[in-house]
């Protein structure tokens, strides 16, 4: 067992460990500890990502849970990398983003060519998957935005995604009157900012008891970066932005250029 820093996929593993736990053997955290011979919170920083299980400390737990030689050495595969300061993903893989998402105090985000997903709505990324080819994102996650203590949000978001037509003119109308809903959280960043339009999209997370990480996506892999370089780099693009964007209200004025002539008779989502 190693203390070490824990990262987005640490967590997401250990928190697979837990529901192991919980569905295999009905067993508390104390139970379990008890059952392996282990201190209580060793269970518990395992589970949450705090410190690095050993081969023979997962082979244990796994033992308990139920589960065979395949499933050990599969999960040890995939643990092997838990703790590194970059990891890449699948794109279809959104497992780590979820719970990252649903663990953060604090997400920043930028956008050149779509709506963040978190702010999509059901008929806009339908129209983005019959452009792109790409699966549609789990639009479920966006409960996270509407949890009473939810993250602190800034949605920066580049006047392009607002050109950028997408499905037909009511789909697009119906982001609109969404973007503008949220405009609170919505800071746009306009075309005549050309510089900020050649930066890569990002989203910084940042979280009470863990350090911040920041997570980009292509076509073809989806990182997460919690490299101190890497975290510096995201901090200097949002400050970038911040001097760039247009503040809550011209943001919202912005968006309202981009609707049609008659107001949305509802939002479909």
């Amino acid at each position: 067992m190693t203390v070490t820093t824990s990262t987005a996929y640490s967590r997401d593993l250990g928190d697979e460990l837990r529901r192991l736990r919980q569905r295999f053997t009905g067993l508390r955290g104390r139970a379990m500890a008890l059952q392996l011979g282990w201190d209580p919170s060793k269970v518990s920083n395992l589970e949450h990502g705090k410190i690095r299980g050993t081969d023979i400390d997962l082979a244990q737990y796994l033992t308990v849970c139920g589960k065979d030689i395949d499933f050990f050495e599969d999960f040890l595969r995939r643990y092997h990398n838990a703790f590194d300061p970059y990891l890449a993903q699948v794109p279809g893989n959104l497992r780590t983003l979820t719970m990252t998402e649903a663990m953060a105090t604090g997400i920043t985000a930028y956008d050149v060519l779509t709506v963040n997903s978190l702010l999509q709505t059901r008929n806009y990324a339908r129209a983005l998957q019959a452009a792109t080819g790409q699966p549609i994102e789990d639009l479920d996650r966006q409960a996270v935005m509407r949890r009473p203590n939810g993250p602190k949000c800034v949605f920066y978001l580049h006047e392009l995604a607002l050109r950028m037509r997408l499905g037909t003119a009511q789909v697009m109308e119906e982001q609109y009157v969404w973007l503008q809903a949220n405009s609170a959280i919505v800071r746009i960043v306009p075309e005549e900012a050309a510089t900020a339009a050649f930066q890569s999209a990002c989203t910084l997370f940042e979280f009470e008891k863990a350090p911040p990480l920041v997570h980009a996506e292509s076509d073809l892999a989806r990182v997460f970066a919690q490299g101190e370089a890497a975290v510096e780099r995201a901090r200097s693009l949002f400050d970038l932005l911040d001097e760039v964007a247009l503040d809550e209200n011209r943001s919202r004025r912005k968006i309202a250029e981009y609707r049609g002539p008659t107001p949305l008779r509802a939002l479909a989502q």
